[in-house]
């Protein structure tokens, strides 16, 4: 497994790589709260963001089936939830707004995680005051992430090796138990880690 896909591209030397860390994480809170904030009928504004998103990634260098891809994975969560206002009155509108400012959103964060390593990011926060815990908590994620997608691989190719039906039923079945396996092993494994930690001083 590659153990950089969150963050592969993020020490490329393009101009938006080598600017300040604060600069981007700050430009980025700008982006969302006003792509939040702004109501849809200022569509020039959405037609602007989405431009300068553009230029951004184009001045990265990131290759453009990598940022579109990342988008295209975490779509379907925005889409899910834009799918929900379609029940509501004026829902169509709702849905375009949602959809639009979610893209917006995840686009400006692909591009932060992409142009700035993680550990940097999180040194800026506790620049900015973020309680310590809080960073505390988004480093373990981030480390134990690979962790836990490497237990997840594990045990898809165990299952693989001995499951010799297609049947589409078998597999919903073998999958939600694996899932079911992977939350037991890493609930396990994050009591392991604690114990591990408050031994040595940890608090």
């Amino acid at each position: 497994m590659r153990h950089d896909f969150l963050d592969r591209y993020s020490r490329l030397n393009s101009p938006i790589h080598r600017l300040p860390t604060t600069v981007k994480l700050l430009s980025t809170l700008c982006i969302i709260s006003a792509t939040v904030t702004v109501h849809f009928t200022q569509v020039w504004f959405f037609i602007l963001v989405a431009g300068g998103l553009l230029i951004l990634s184009a001045l990265t260098t990131i290759p453009w089936r990598f940022v579109f891809g990342r988008l295209m994975v975490l779509e379907p969560f925005a889409l899910g939830i834009a799918v929900m206002a379609l029940f509501q009155e004026n829902g169509v509108f709702v849905f375009l707004s949602i959809l639009t400012k979610s893209t917006l959103c995840l686009f400006t964060v692909i591009l932060l995680s992409n142009t700035t390593p993680f550990a940097e990011i999180l040194l800026s926060l506790k620049r900015f005051g973020v309680p310590k815990l809080l960073i505390t908590i988004l480093a373990l994620m981030y480390r134990y992430l690979f962790v836990l997608i490497d237990e997840a691989e594990r045990l898809n190719r165990a299952r693989s090796s001995r499951t010799f039906s297609s049947s589409p039923f078998r597999k919903w079945n073998t999958m939600a138990s694996l899932i079911g396996q992977l939350f037991v092993r890493s609930t396990e494994r994050a009591e392991r880690i604690y114990a591990a930690m408050s031994a040595r001083g940890w608090r």
